[in-house]
């Protein structure tokens, strides 16, 4: 059974519908009267992304991309690689970037930089983890969920070799499961 995998409850699920209301509240003051474009990174965002865009009550469209940097290991390999990119042009568009946990800044300063080549009017970052701490790459984020202690963390859409995705909220997994590989 999964539950058994995992060593301690981090953020339960009341605690995570809170801070995405709370989130969303932000995004439809900073948007108000103007349209957004949110762009889920895959695979990890999408349920973050679904409760948020239900939450929100400006105008919205939403998009998907899948980048990876870690294929089925716990550790990045810190080559980035767009493995689904955007149906939809962003040129002129206000685009959100919405991403399930920001750790090296590795991928995210990949996608920034690419996205931002093809002129969306603004861009910024919304993240629901933060894992400062693993930080190698500077990366703006505007909007923040938590911030993270420097554990391997799975539940709410993240995984490791793609199981636990399913879980109602975001855990510390037990560093037997993964082999203590690295974060």
């Amino acid at each position: 059974m999964m539950h058994n995998d995992i060593e301690r409850v981090l953020l339960s699920e009341q605690e995570l519908a809170a801070r995405i209301r709370e989130i969303a509240g932000e995004i439809n003051r900073d948007y108000a009267g103007q349209s957004l474009m949110l762009i889920s990174v895959l695979r990890g965002s999408f349920i973050f992304m679904a409760d948020l865009v239900r939450c929100l009550t400006i105008s919205c469209t939403v998009d998907f991309m899948a980048v990876s940097s870690y294929g089925k290991k716990s550790k990045s390999s810190g080559a980035v690689q767009i493995t689904k990119d955007l149906s939809d042009d962003i040129a002129g568009k206000n685009i959100l970037i919405v991403e399930d946990i920001l750790d090296s800044g590795n991928t995210l300063s990949y996608l920034m930089k690419t996205l931002s080549a093809r002129s969306p009017r603004s861009m910024r970052l919304c993240t629901l983890l933060d894992k400062p701490s693993r930080r190698t790459k500077p990366v703006e984020v505007h909007y923040r969920g938590f911030v993270v202690p420097d554990e391997f963390v799975v539940g709410y859409g993240l995984d490791y070799a793609e199981r636990y995705r399913n879980l109602p909220y975001i855990g510390i997994l037990k560093p037997q499961v993964y082999g203590g590989e690295g974060k």
